[in-house]
């Protein structure tokens, strides 16, 4: 994928839960700084256990994982969280602070950073996320989705992990509201330099942002790649239950029409249009 060395190593993961569920089987993987990459998979596939992994809330049962030259089998969950930070697929699920303030300035105070320290950080995540300061002393509960959102991913700002996994961030929002909160992770991914992976089953959203693909199915990796490659692999996409965006099908449809089977979005399928039509006067 790349030739920059790599932040976070799988080799070889395998976990099972304690009931004997194998939850992931053989995984070996390499993250870089800098990408924007998208976990899918149905269901009970291993996705979330696999980020869960990543972050070392899961302890590996086999293999290991290397996230900025630390083994997470002998890290803490304070060494981890400043190098990945984890936002749930609901948001109220990790908010419980009275006001937004305290929310965001809860994980720099429990790793025990100085009053100033905390400050600053708050302040700077506040900032990056675009929290209007009449927000700051509300209750979280009393905001949006989108703010609430907003506010989890701020509270994991503040520890300044570098990589950012978030799980499922267009469940329960319209199209706008989707657009809002992916525009706001590319702007971390762009602007900020964080490594994002979105855990989602949502495949135009896929299509628009992520640059590469993680697809998974019965506990294993399917697929791994540059998103327009992976949905070429209809096949393999079939064992995971999902299918490529509808932009993608219809480029797929008929090669004879000439369209990049790896189209990911409409304004790419009308630029190849344009320029078929280009070629033809």
């Amino acid at each position: 994928m790349t030739e920059k060395a790599p932040y976070i190593q799988v080799i070889d993961l395998d976990f099972e839960y304690p009931d004997g569920t194998q939850a992931l089987k053989e995984i070996n993987l390499e993250i870089v700084k800098g990408e924007f990459i998208a976990l899918i998979g149905q269901n009970g596939s291993g996705k979330t256990t696999l980020s869960k992994c990543l972050n070392g809330l899961y302890k590996p049962t086999a293999g290991d994982i290397i996230v900025d030259g630390l083994n997470t089998k002998k890290s803490s969950i304070v060494q981890m969280v400043k190098r990945v930070g984890y936002v749930f697929q609901n948001p109220d699920h990790q908010l419980f602070n009275s006001n937004c303030w305290d929310e965001i300035a809860y994980g720099p105070r429990n790793i025990q950073l100085s009053d100033e320290e905390v400050k600053e950080r708050v302040e700077e995540a506040i900032q990056v996320v675009g929290l209007p300061k009449i927000y700051h002393s509300e209750h979280p509960f009393f905001l949006s989705k989108g703010l609430r959102q907003r506010v989890a991913i701020a509270s994991i700002l503040a520890l300044r992990p570098h990589v950012i996994i978030v799980d499922e961030p267009t469940t329960g929002q319209d199209m706008k509201q989707s657009l809002e909160i992916m525009d706001f992770l590319q702007d971390l991914n762009d602007k900020h330099g964080h490594t994002i992976i979105i855990i989602t089953h949502d495949m135009p959203i896929v299509g628009i942002y992520a640059r590469r693909v993680i697809a998974m199915a019965q506990a294993r990796i399917m697929a791994d790649g540059p998103t327009g490659e992976v949905f070429t692999q209809t096949e393999v996409l079939e064992k995971t239950f999902l299918a490529p965006p509808q932009i993608t099908q219809l480029a797929q449809a008929d090669p004879d029409l000439g369209f990049n089977p790896g189209t990911l979005t409409v304004e790419d399928m009308v630029g190849q249009f344009l320029e078929m039509m280009g070629r033809r006067e």
